[in-house]
């Protein structure tokens, strides 16, 4: 096979920026070493912002690309790019994280750990935590993996108040790998999925028979399993839904039941839409306006969040297509059980919805080969920040957690508990 220079280039740089969200932490402890608004300072900490590596890295190759083959190449390359999903996830999370989205979210969690709490007579911090950790992902099926991380990371984060370094490792872990898997239940949440649903024709009954049950056991165990193991640290640490609800009603004005269904239906609006760029852009320009005129009821929109989150994933896809040529050999080369463990590996160093598309475009894959694939990539999908997509929306939200940055050897070891519980469960049930 022959291989072109520019697609080994393209490997290349994408490996050296996977190497870099490994170095983030260093970056940032070396910017400390000059004075705070000095520009070396600025550029070290610069580099340690991880949702800006692979930006950086692909602004680089982008050059490179340019003065190798010119500028009408490099622009052709680029159209030829769908960047939905990064567009998509930065309208998700803005909408996600408006006031009255959380408020509706918190009200539903509470109500259903009530009910548990009520039935079974359990302790309220560890029902709640339990109940946000269980069907905020598997929400994820309904309304989408990056809202579902969104709103699922948002409520953690009210109601974690203190933490230790294993604890809030642990519980990222959990909640990347629990995302992850939680979209299966249907065939048009999880990226992984929706990238080959269409063409393998797997219709809902098909994802949920296959995948989807398996993976809610999956995701039951490692939220039961976490609250277990840190229970006494949770005790400690965490404050119930219902201290959070009445800490935010104290300094704020309550949110009228109207505001919140109208956001509600944007929301199911972009859900719906998810697909087309231009519908949903338009639905949020629109949302815009709505949340200007409701703004007594609003917190300040997380627009500069969300579009760091959508130029991390920009920056992945301005590499996949380099990646082809030596991913789609690999893929066809493997039996069943070296696939399903290739797959959960690779995932941890490229995005699991390109690693199926990829799967996608190897013709000879037979239906086993391509369950194998799409289950390994979804259970993989919590081992790095660059697994999944949503991953980099849930750590932006969670980042005040880790006040020395995140590191990816300590997500990647508090991952492999979880990853190794949805490896079982696809694999074995």
């Amino acid at each position: 096979m022959q291989y072109s220079q520019i697609e080994i280039l393209g490997t290349v740089f994408f490996f050296l920026a996977v190497i870099h969200t490994f170095l983030v932490g260093r970056f940032t402890h070396w910017a400390h070493h000059y004075p705070k608004h000095s520009m070396r300072h600025g550029i070290l900490h610069l580099f340690g912002e991880i949702e800006v590596v692979f930006a950086i890295w692909a602004a680089a190759f982008m050059a490179l690309f340019i003065a190798l083959q010119g500028w009408q190449e490099a622009i052709n390359y680029q159209t030829s790019l769908n960047f939905t999903e990064p567009f998509f996830i930065f309208v998700i999370m803005v909408l996600c994280s408006t006031r009255p989205i959380l408020t509706a979210a918190r009200q539903g969690i509470q109500f259903v750990s009530s009910l548990i709490q009520k039935t079974f007579k359990t302790p309220a911090v560890h029902t709640d935590l339990a109940v946000i950790l269980v069907l905020g992902p598997l929400a994820g099926s309904f309304i989408t993996e990056p809202a579902a991380m969104t709103v699922t990371a948002f409520m953690l984060n009210a109601t974690l108040q203190k933490e230790s370094k294993n604890l809030i490792y642990a519980l990222l872990a959990v909640l990347f790998v629990n995302v992850s898997i939680g979209g299966a239940l249907t065939p048009f949440a999880a990226p992984p999925i929706l990238m080959v649903a269409s063409k393998w024709n797997w219709d809902f009954a098909f994802v949920f028979s296959n995948l989807g049950w398996k993976s809610a056991i999956a995701v039951v165990i490692n939220s039961l399993g976490l609250i277990f193991f840190f229970r006494r640290e949770f005790a400690q640490s965490c404050i119930t839904l219902k201290e959070v609800e009445t800490r935010l009603q104290g300094g704020q004005a309550k949110t009228p039941a109207g505001v919140i269904l109208l956001h509600l239906v944007f929301l199911a609006m972009v859900v719906i839409t998810g697909h087309y760029q231009n519908a949903f852009l338009g639905i949020f320009l629109l949302f815009l306006g709505v949340a200007t005129v409701t703004k007594a009821y609003q917190d300040n929109l997380r627009l500069k969040e969300s579009l760091l989150v959508a130029m991390f994933l920009g920056g992945i896809i301005q590499f996949g297509a380099f990646q082809k040529w030596w991913l789609a050999p690999l893929l066809s080369s493997l039996n069943d059980l070296f696939l399903f463990s290739g797959a959960v590996a690779l995932t941890a160093i490229t995005d699991n919805a390109a690693l199926t598309y990829l799967g996608s475009q190897v013709e000879s894959l037979s239906d086993s080969s391509k369950y194998a694939l799409v289950a390994g990539a979804i259970a993989g999908g919590g081992l790095t920040i660059i697994a999944n997509a949503p991953n980099a929306a849930g750590y932006n939200i969670l980042s005040n957690k880790f006040p020395k940055g995140l590191s990816p050897l300590h997500l990647l070891a508090a991952a492999l508990a979880p990853t190794a519980v949805a490896v079982f469960c696809l694999w074995i049930l």
